[in-house]
């Protein structure tokens, strides 16, 4: 053999070598260590009152199918009503420790800011006047709607462009008013607004045809065309004329309680990212070697006294109510009499992708 092909054949097996003793190395090291938390900022004052009382007050819609409304029980179910579990869950380790408290949409701001509830999960829009000029802390987004048009299939209309002088019916308070407003005036249609103290007055009004058309959330609409005698009259036209994130409200002030609602909310959404579920959370905790899962689970790290929970803040969220995809489909897909495509609200890499992203806990 050459002298040439020797060294070459020589310097490949000291490569393999050195290749296998850093495998070996690598396979022998200890986990990567989690950051050290940070324990000296100041507690947060509501946390400390949800916790001195032993119940979480949460404002909800006083009665919205798919998102809050009480079954023939009295229990109180929906989308918004199963975060507010998953936070008593995450807080005080108990699911029911809840009081729900009803607020129409004229009076959630003032039951928020008065300090009568903790939080508000009550489908609400987060607008800049909401956020910078009220001052109050949207905490993330738990589902991206739009506004819309209900309307009875007997007017065979195609478009809301074509409802030239009809009467809208909108509920008083809400963005509905004014994005119905935005939309007929950038367009030179006039219409007649039908305004209602309530959703429920606005639906009822629709109902026994007082307007030609509802206006609200795409998601209320269907809620609402649920309800009606005859759902299969009523169809939701295909215009979208605003953008509404709906999400959780808290007062300024309390950044650390700010925080323990935004990520109760990315814990679920990241549960579902990771292919946590209500029924495997408790084998992924003890057995699951993905390190994003043992970082949530609490099974890695103390990500909890970040937020002054315990270690087990997530997997008791997800133990109670899900992750979610479980949330959304029993309450609003297609587990719910609403049977909503989760469209805006799929996971970032679904098929076809959504929105929705779970925040890495890290």
């Amino acid at each position: 053999m050459a002298i040439g092909a020797m060294t070459v054949l020589l310097l490949a097996a000291a490569a393999c070598g050195r290749d296998d003793t850093r495998r070996a190395a690598e396979d022998d090291a200890p986990p990567v260590p989690a950051p050290a938390v940070t324990t000296d900022r100041p507690e947060s004052p509501t946390l400390v009152a949800v916790k001195r009382r032993g119940r979480l007050n949460c404002g909800v819609h006083q009665g919205l199918v798919g998102f809050a409304h009480t079954d023939n029980r009295g229990q109180w179910r929906g989308f918004d009503a199963d975060f507010c579990r998953a936070m008593a869950a995450a807080i005080l380790g108990d699911a029911e420790a809840v009081r729900f408290v009803p607020l129409s949409a004229s009076d959630r701001f003032a039951a928020l800011d008065e300090g009568r509830i903790d939080v508000l999960w009550r489908n609400s829009s987060w607008t800049m006047s909401r956020d910078a000029g009220e001052g109050f802390v949207f905490a993330g987004v738990n589902y991206y709607d739009g506004q819309g048009f209900l309307v009875r299939r007997s007017l065979s209309l195609n478009s809301a462009t074509e409802l030239n002088g009809a009467r809208v019916c909108v509920q008083a308070g809400s963005t509905a008013q004014a994005n119905a407003d935005d939309f007929f005036r950038s367009r030179g249609i006039p219409y007649r607004p039908v305004v209602l103290p309530t959703e429920e007055a606005a639906r009822d009004a629709y109902g026994r045809e007082d307007c030609d058309a509802l206006s609200a959330d795409i998601s209320a609409l269907a809620a609402a065309r649920a309800v009606l005698a005859d759902s299969q009259a009523h169809t939701i036209l295909s215009d979208v004329v605003s953008k509404e994130p709906l999400g959780p409200v808290v007062r300024a002030g309390d950044e650390r309680w700010a925080d323990v609602v935004r990520w109760t909310l990315n814990a679920v959404i990241l549960a579902e990212e990771l292919g946590v579920t209500q029924e495997n959370v408790e084998a992924q905790a003890e057995d699951a070697k993905d390190p994003r899962i043992r970082r949530l689970l609490g099974a890695e790290g103390d990500f909890g006294a970040m937020l002054g929970l315990s270690k087990t803040w997530a997997k008791d969220a997800v133990s109670a109510v899900g992750n979610y995809g479980e949330i959304f489909d029993r309450n609003l897909g297609s587990q719910s009499p609403l049977d909503l495509a989760r469209g805006l609200n799929a996971q970032w890499n679904g098929r076809p992708p959504g929105l929705i992203y779970g925040l890495p806990i890290r």
